[in-house]
C-alpha cells in the first residue's frame, strides 16, 4: 500500500492505494513543518481512524507539504511520519514540487500556485528551479487565500466593506477589532486564521467588491510572479494549481487575457494527478 499526500497550511489531502486502486482517503489539518511541531503532527494523525488502521500497511509515502522548503525541515517531517508509519519509506517534497508534478508530470512548464499561499516556478521536467517568489504569508503570497483573507480583514477594519457585506461578515464571524488583533499578533498560526476568511470570499464571489478584490490580488500575482517567468521562458506552457485559481477561474483568465497570456491548465486538486502518477 502507498499513500500520496498533498498538504497546504490549512488542509492535507490523503489518498491510500493498493494494487493500483484507491482503497481509502481522508483529509486532515494542514501539516506545514514551519508552523506545526512533531507532537502536533502526531496528534493530527492519531485523530484519523483511517490512518491509524492502515499505519502498518503503508509501505511508501509520497508527501508534498507547504513549508518543506529545506533539507532540515524535510528530514524532521520524515522522522515524525516514520515514527507513526513504522514500516513505510517516506519521501518528502515541498508543495511546489507536487504542484509541478501534478500539472506537468515529466514535461517542462511554468507552474503557478494559488491556494492557501502562492508561488511560481519554472519546472524543467524534474525539479522546480529556485526562485525568489515564495516569501510566505507576511511578505508574499500575492493572490492567495491568505492574501485575500488579509485584504478582506483590512477592508472590514477600515470600514471599507459595502454595508451588505459588512452585515454578512459580522453575522458570520461575530468578531471585533481587538479580537482580530489578538488572534493575528498574539496567537499561533495567524496564517490559518487569515486563510479561513476565504470561505466568506467564495460565498460572496459574485459581489462586485469581492470581484475587484480578487482581480487586484491576481494583478499583483501576475506582476510579481507570472510576467517575469513568461519573459524568461516565453515558449513554455503556463499552468495554475490550487483552490483559489479554480474557484475564480474566470477572473484568472480575465487577468491573463489583459497580458495576452494563455493559461494551459487550471488544476483544483493536485492530489488526483499525483495519485495517478505514482500509482502508474
Amino acid at each position: 500500500m502507498i499513500a500520496v499526500v498533498y498538504s497546504g497550511s490549512r488542509t492535507a489531502f490523503w489518498k491510500l492505494a493498493q494494487n493500483g486502486e484507491v482503497v481509502a482517503h481522508c483529509n486532515t489539518s494542514g501539516i506545514n513543518p514551519c508552523f506545526v511541531d512533531s507532537k502536533t503532527i502526531l496528534q493530527i494523525l492519531n485523530k484519523k481512524t483511517i490512518l491509524v488502521n492502515n499505519a502498518e500497511n503503508i509501505k511508501k509515502i509520497y508527501f508534498f507539504a507547504a513549508g518543506a522548503s529545506s533539507t532540515e525541515r524535510k528530514e524532521d517531517l520524515a522522522k515524525t511520519l516514520s515514527s507513526f508509519f513504522r514500516y513505510s519509506k517516506v519521501v518528502i517534497e515541498n508543495d511546489l514540487f507536487g504542484a509541478a508534478k501534478a500539472a506537468c508530470y515529466n514535461k517542462s512548464g511554468i507552474v503557478a500556485m494559488l491556494g492557501s499561499g502562492s508561488n511560481c516556478a519554472y519546472f524543467d521536467g524534474k525539479d522546480p528551479l529556485i526562485n525568489n517568489f515564495g516569501l510566505g504569508y507576511i511578505l508574499g503570497d500575492e493572490g492567495s487565500a491568505n492574501y485575500l483573507g488579509k485584504m478582506l480583514l483590512k477592508s472590514f477594519l477600515n470600514k471599507k466593506l459595502p454595508k451588505e457585506l459588512e452585515t454578512k461578515f459580522i453575522g458570520a464571524y461575530n468578531i471585533d477589532r481587538s479580537q482580530i488583533f489578538e488572534r493575528i499578533y498574539n496567537k499561533p498560526q495567524a496564517n490559518i486564521f487569515l486563510i479561513s476568511f476565504f470561505d466568506f470570499i467564495i460565498q460572496n464571489k459574485k459581489h462586485g467588491y469581492i470581484i475587484r478584490m480578487v482581480d487586484d490580488g491576481f494583478e499583483k500575482h501576475f506582476q510579481t510572479c507570472i510576467i517575469p517567468m513568461i519573459e524568461k521562458y516565453p515558449d513554455e506552457d503556463l499552468h495554475f494549481v490550487g483552490t483559489v485559481a479554480a474557484e475564480f477561474e474566470d477572473r484568472l483568465v480575465h487577468t491573463a487575457e489583459k497580458y495576452d497570456i494563455e493559461i494551459k491548465s487550471i488544476i483544483k486538486e493536485p492530489i488526483l494527478n499525483l495519485l495517478k502518477h505514482y500509482i502508474n
